[in-house]
């Protein structure tokens, strides 16, 4: 189990929401997010912030994933990660672009860190929910973290336990459960 420091998180936070700009907000929770995933045992930072080939999609995030017995040894390779430090929940067309980034590369994962959450209604599959269900349809796994999620979690064990359930209720909703 990997201890996540509080005070350093909580800097990260601190900026996430103070900062001067909203690229150096958005680059808070980036490092927060790599730092904290990066915690996870089996799991490195390989990549941020880089443009496909073309120059029309930007990846946040790429970690490596050694799918180590103690970490996520249950998901692919390679994770992609999205952060979008927004005020209100992410909408459709958000989640679609992150949906089309992972489906270009021929992929079946990726995390999206919305801190507050997606819009719409995951009972009746509106808006921002409608969008992962089509993503699941397609064999595309979607899993949605929010801030309070993140500033929840005091320790490795808990964050694989959190991509667990969020899997298992991807399952077995059909979208992503706030």
């Amino acid at each position: 189990m990997g201890r996540i420091s509080q005070s350093r998180a909580s800097k990260y936070w601190r900026i996430a929401d103070t900062g001067k700009t909203v690229a150096e907000q958005g680059k808070a929770l980036e490092d927060l997010i790599c730092y904290v995933f990066g915690k996870i045992p089996g799991i490195s930072v390989r990549k941020r912030n880089v443009l496909n080939i073309f120059g029309t999609e930007e990846v946040d995030v790429a970690l490596w994933n050694e799918k180590d017995q103690n970490g996520l040894s249950f998901l692919p390779y390679i994770l992609l990660v999205e952060c979008k430090n927004w005020s209100k929940a992410l909408d459709s067309a958000e989640v679609s672009w992150f949906d089309t980034k992972l489906r270009n590369r021929g992929l079946t994962f990726g995390v999206l860190v919305a801190a507050k959450g997606i819009t719409g209604n995951p009972a009746r599959l509106t808006a921002a929910y409608s969008i992962i269900a089509g993503a699941l349809r397609e064999q595309r796994n979607i899993v949605v973290f929010t801030r309070a999620e993140i500033q929840a979690t005091k320790n490795t064990d808990q964050i694989v336990r959190l991509f667990k359930e969020k899997l298992c209720d991807l399952a077995l909703v059909g979208t992503a459960v706030p």
